[in-house]
Protein backbone atom coordinates (compact mmCIF):
# COMPACT_ATOMS: atom_id res chain seq x y z
CA UNK A 1 0.00 0.00 0.00
CA UNK A 2 1.68 3.07 -1.09
CA UNK A 3 1.26 6.56 0.84
CA UNK A 4 -0.86 8.08 -2.16
CA UNK A 5 -3.28 5.64 -2.32
CA UNK A 6 -3.96 5.78 1.07
CA UNK A 7 -4.18 9.33 1.11
CA UNK A 8 -6.75 9.58 -2.14
CA UNK A 9 -9.01 6.82 -1.22
CA UNK A 10 -9.46 7.96 2.44
CA UNK A 11 -10.14 11.62 0.71
CA UNK A 12 -8.53 13.15 3.79
CA UNK A 13 -6.38 15.54 3.36
CA UNK A 14 -4.07 16.78 6.67
CA UNK A 15 -3.29 20.29 7.38
CA UNK A 16 -1.46 20.65 10.30
CA UNK A 17 -1.24 24.25 11.76
CA UNK A 18 0.58 25.34 14.76
CA UNK A 19 -1.35 27.54 17.67
CA UNK A 20 -0.33 28.91 20.98
CA UNK A 21 -2.73 29.45 23.13
CA UNK A 22 -2.52 31.65 25.85
CA UNK A 23 -3.66 30.80 29.27
CA UNK A 24 -5.04 33.59 31.48
CA UNK A 25 -5.31 32.06 35.36
CA UNK A 26 -8.66 32.84 36.86
CA UNK A 27 -8.87 33.72 40.50
CA UNK A 28 -10.51 31.21 42.91
CA UNK A 29 -13.36 33.38 44.25
CA UNK A 30 -14.30 30.68 46.77
CA UNK A 31 -10.68 31.02 48.35
CA UNK A 32 -11.57 33.21 51.16
CA UNK A 33 -14.85 31.24 52.16
CA UNK A 34 -13.61 27.58 51.82
CA UNK A 35 -10.67 25.83 52.52
CA UNK A 36 -8.15 25.15 49.86
CA UNK A 37 -8.18 21.43 49.11
CA UNK A 38 -4.55 19.69 47.04
CA UNK A 39 -5.55 17.38 44.16
CA UNK A 40 -2.79 15.09 43.48
CA UNK A 41 -1.23 15.27 40.40
CA UNK A 42 -2.07 12.80 37.88
CA UNK A 43 1.44 10.97 37.84
CA UNK A 44 3.28 11.02 34.68
CA UNK A 45 4.39 8.14 32.19
CA UNK A 46 8.10 6.53 33.53
CA UNK A 47 10.29 6.15 31.24
CA UNK A 48 11.06 2.47 32.69
CA UNK A 49 7.62 1.21 31.80
CA UNK A 50 7.92 2.77 28.39
CA UNK A 51 10.94 0.67 27.70
CA UNK A 52 9.61 -2.97 29.15
CA UNK A 53 6.14 -2.25 27.65
CA UNK A 54 6.12 -1.01 24.66
CA UNK A 55 10.45 -0.92 23.29
CA UNK A 56 11.29 -4.27 24.40
CA UNK A 57 8.23 -6.07 22.64
CA UNK A 58 8.33 -3.88 19.50
CA UNK A 59 11.88 -4.48 19.52
CA UNK A 60 11.47 -8.45 19.83
CA UNK A 61 8.76 -7.88 16.85
CA UNK A 62 11.06 -5.56 14.61
CA UNK A 63 14.36 -7.78 15.40
CA UNK A 64 12.41 -11.49 14.71
CA UNK A 65 11.32 -10.03 11.23
CA UNK A 66 14.82 -8.74 10.46
CA UNK A 67 16.52 -11.90 11.60
CA UNK A 68 13.95 -13.83 9.28
CA UNK A 69 13.88 -12.00 6.12
CA UNK A 70 14.50 -14.63 3.18
CA UNK A 71 15.87 -18.06 3.83
CA UNK A 72 17.34 -16.63 7.62
CA UNK A 73 15.98 -18.39 11.14
CA UNK A 74 15.29 -21.10 12.28
CA UNK A 75 11.85 -20.47 10.70
CA UNK A 76 12.28 -18.54 7.50
CA UNK A 77 9.89 -15.80 5.74
CA UNK A 78 10.53 -18.68 2.66
CA UNK A 79 9.50 -21.43 4.93
CA UNK A 80 5.73 -19.19 6.28
CA UNK A 81 5.11 -18.37 2.19
CA UNK A 82 5.98 -22.35 0.99
CA UNK A 83 3.38 -23.37 4.07
CA UNK A 84 1.19 -20.77 3.44
CA UNK A 85 0.98 -21.67 -0.68
CA UNK A 86 0.26 -25.08 0.76
CA UNK A 87 -2.56 -24.38 3.30
CA UNK A 88 -4.56 -22.05 1.12
CA UNK A 89 -3.42 -22.68 -2.55
CA UNK A 90 -6.34 -20.27 -3.92
CA UNK A 91 -6.93 -17.33 -1.17
CA UNK A 92 -7.45 -14.82 -2.55
CA UNK A 93 -9.12 -11.45 -0.68
CA UNK A 94 -9.09 -7.55 -0.87
CA UNK A 95 -10.93 -7.66 3.09
CA UNK A 96 -7.02 -6.63 4.00
CA UNK A 97 -7.33 -3.59 2.44
CA UNK A 98 -10.06 -2.34 4.16
CA UNK A 99 -9.96 -4.71 7.70
CA UNK A 100 -7.48 -2.52 9.35
CA UNK A 101 -9.66 0.54 9.36
CA UNK A 102 -12.47 -1.23 11.93
CA UNK A 103 -11.27 -0.73 15.30
CA UNK A 104 -11.19 3.47 13.73
CA UNK A 105 -15.02 3.10 13.30
CA UNK A 106 -15.33 1.17 17.03
CA UNK A 107 -12.84 3.73 18.59
CA UNK A 108 -15.26 6.85 17.64
CA UNK A 109 -18.22 4.56 18.26
CA UNK A 110 -17.02 3.49 21.95
CA UNK A 111 -16.08 7.72 22.68
CA UNK A 112 -19.65 8.75 21.61
CA UNK A 113 -21.50 6.28 24.04
CA UNK A 114 -18.31 5.79 26.62
CA UNK A 115 -17.53 8.40 29.39
CA UNK A 116 -14.05 5.21 29.59
CA UNK A 117 -11.83 6.64 27.14
CA UNK A 118 -8.34 8.33 28.36
CA UNK A 119 -8.96 11.58 25.97
CA UNK A 120 -11.95 13.11 24.42
CA UNK A 121 -12.92 12.75 20.36
CA UNK A 122 -10.60 15.69 19.65
CA UNK A 123 -7.45 15.00 21.22
CA UNK A 124 -8.14 11.14 20.36
CA UNK A 125 -8.32 12.78 16.59
CA UNK A 126 -4.69 14.31 17.38
CA UNK A 127 -3.18 11.31 18.71
CA UNK A 128 -3.91 8.99 15.97
CA UNK A 129 -3.05 11.90 13.44
CA UNK A 130 0.56 12.23 15.13
CA UNK A 131 1.01 8.57 15.90
CA UNK A 132 -0.19 7.55 11.45
CA UNK A 133 2.46 10.20 11.07
CA UNK A 134 5.10 8.92 13.03
CA UNK A 135 4.51 5.34 11.59
CA UNK A 136 4.44 6.91 8.18
CA UNK A 137 7.97 8.26 8.40
CA UNK A 138 9.37 5.05 9.63
CA UNK A 139 7.30 2.65 7.03
CA UNK A 140 8.49 4.41 4.02
CA UNK A 141 11.73 5.47 4.05
CA UNK A 142 12.89 2.13 5.04
CA UNK A 143 10.78 -0.02 2.37
CA UNK A 144 12.92 2.28 -0.01
CA UNK A 145 15.99 1.70 2.15
CA UNK A 146 16.01 -2.08 2.30
CA UNK A 147 14.75 -2.56 -1.26
CA UNK A 148 13.25 -6.12 -0.52
CA UNK A 149 11.43 -7.51 -3.52
CA UNK A 150 7.91 -9.36 -2.71
CA UNK A 151 6.76 -12.79 -2.89
CA UNK A 152 4.70 -11.47 -5.49
CA UNK A 153 7.59 -9.79 -7.82
CA UNK A 154 6.43 -6.42 -6.91
CA UNK A 155 9.13 -3.98 -4.91
CA UNK A 156 9.08 -2.50 -1.60
CA UNK A 157 7.94 -5.34 0.71
CA UNK A 158 9.72 -4.53 4.08
CA UNK A 159 8.21 -3.40 6.49
CA UNK A 160 4.19 -3.97 5.59
CA UNK A 161 2.63 -0.48 5.25
CA UNK A 162 -0.76 -2.47 5.93
CA UNK A 163 0.52 -4.12 9.32
CA UNK A 164 2.04 -0.94 10.74
CA UNK A 165 -0.87 0.76 10.33
CA UNK A 166 -3.38 -2.03 11.52
CA UNK A 167 -1.01 -2.36 14.72
CA UNK A 168 -0.81 1.20 14.88
CA UNK A 169 -4.65 1.75 15.28
CA UNK A 170 -5.67 -1.36 17.27
CA UNK A 171 -2.88 0.05 19.96
CA UNK A 172 -4.79 3.50 20.03
CA UNK A 173 -7.70 1.67 20.64
CA UNK A 174 -5.84 -0.28 23.08
CA UNK A 175 -4.35 2.29 24.94
CA UNK A 176 -7.41 4.59 24.93
CA UNK A 177 -10.07 1.91 26.27
CA UNK A 178 -8.33 -0.79 27.89
CA UNK A 179 -9.93 0.36 31.29
CA UNK A 180 -13.07 -0.03 29.90
CA UNK A 181 -12.84 -3.94 29.00
CA UNK A 182 -9.87 -6.12 27.84
CA UNK A 183 -12.32 -7.41 25.13
CA UNK A 184 -11.93 -3.87 23.07
CA UNK A 185 -7.98 -4.57 23.13
CA UNK A 186 -8.40 -8.22 22.43
CA UNK A 187 -10.84 -7.34 19.62
CA UNK A 188 -8.53 -4.82 18.07
CA UNK A 189 -5.51 -6.71 18.09
CA UNK A 190 -7.38 -9.73 16.91
CA UNK A 191 -8.19 -7.76 13.88
CA UNK A 192 -4.76 -6.26 13.43
CA UNK A 193 -3.20 -9.74 13.50
CA UNK A 194 -5.61 -10.67 10.76
CA UNK A 195 -4.21 -8.34 8.64
CA UNK A 196 -1.28 -9.21 8.97
CA UNK A 197 -1.72 -12.98 8.15
CA UNK A 198 -4.12 -11.88 5.13
CA UNK A 199 -1.27 -9.75 3.82
CA UNK A 200 1.25 -13.54 3.87
CA UNK A 201 -1.83 -15.74 2.55
CA UNK A 202 -2.44 -13.00 -0.39
CA UNK A 203 1.01 -13.90 -1.31
CA UNK A 204 1.82 -9.94 -0.47
CA UNK A 205 4.11 -9.76 2.21
CA UNK A 206 6.49 -12.00 4.12
CA UNK A 207 6.71 -13.00 7.38
CA UNK A 208 9.27 -11.21 8.44
CA UNK A 209 7.69 -7.99 7.03
CA UNK A 210 4.52 -8.27 8.63
CA UNK A 211 6.60 -8.68 12.17
CA UNK A 212 8.56 -5.50 11.77
CA UNK A 213 4.96 -3.71 10.81
CA UNK A 214 3.61 -4.62 13.70
CA UNK A 215 6.49 -3.05 15.91
CA UNK A 216 6.71 -0.59 14.01
CA UNK A 217 3.11 0.45 14.81
CA UNK A 218 3.18 -0.71 18.52
CA UNK A 219 6.37 1.43 19.08
CA UNK A 220 5.28 4.84 17.27
CA UNK A 221 1.48 4.73 19.31
CA UNK A 222 3.30 3.96 22.90
CA UNK A 223 6.14 7.02 21.63
CA UNK A 224 3.41 9.33 20.63
CA UNK A 225 1.74 8.66 24.05
CA UNK A 226 4.54 8.76 25.98
CA UNK A 227 5.76 12.34 24.80
CA UNK A 228 2.10 13.81 25.21
CA UNK A 229 2.07 12.54 28.44
CA UNK A 230 5.17 13.96 29.81
CA UNK A 231 4.93 16.97 27.56
CA UNK A 232 1.73 18.24 25.89
CA UNK A 233 -0.86 17.09 29.04
CA UNK A 234 -3.78 19.38 29.18
CA UNK A 235 -1.84 21.52 25.93
CA UNK A 236 -2.40 21.52 22.24
CA UNK A 237 -2.68 18.17 20.28
CA UNK A 238 -6.42 18.66 19.23
CA UNK A 239 -7.84 18.17 15.83
CA UNK A 240 -10.83 19.20 13.68
CA UNK A 241 -11.98 18.40 10.58
CA UNK A 242 -13.71 21.23 7.85
CA UNK A 243 -14.03 21.24 4.48
CA UNK A 244 -10.89 20.90 1.53
CA UNK A 245 -10.51 20.65 -2.14
CA UNK A 246 -7.94 17.75 -2.59
CA UNK A 247 -4.95 18.42 -4.88
CA UNK A 248 -7.08 17.06 -7.70
CA UNK A 249 -9.55 19.35 -7.65
CA UNK A 250 -12.79 17.27 -5.88
CA UNK A 251 -13.97 17.82 -2.94
CA UNK A 252 -12.80 16.14 0.52
CA UNK A 253 -12.41 16.34 4.26
CA UNK A 254 -9.69 18.23 5.68
CA UNK A 255 -8.33 17.82 9.52
CA UNK A 256 -6.34 20.07 11.31
CA UNK A 257 -3.84 18.93 14.18
CA UNK A 258 -3.08 21.75 16.13
CA UNK A 259 -0.16 21.54 18.55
Amino acid sequence: MNLKHLLTTSLLWISLSVRVVAQTPVSDTTAATEPLQSVPAEEKPKTKQYLMRAVLPSAVLIAAGISTIKDNGFYSSYDASRDARRAFPNFSTKIDDYLFFVPIVGLYGFTAFSEENKHDIRRQTGLLLASGALTTLVVYPTKIWTGQERPNGLPRAFPSGHTAYAFTIATIVDKEFRGKSKWISIGSYTIATATGVMRVLNNEHWMADVLAGAGIGILSVNTVYFVHDRIMRNKGLNASVMPTVLPNGQLGLGMGLQF
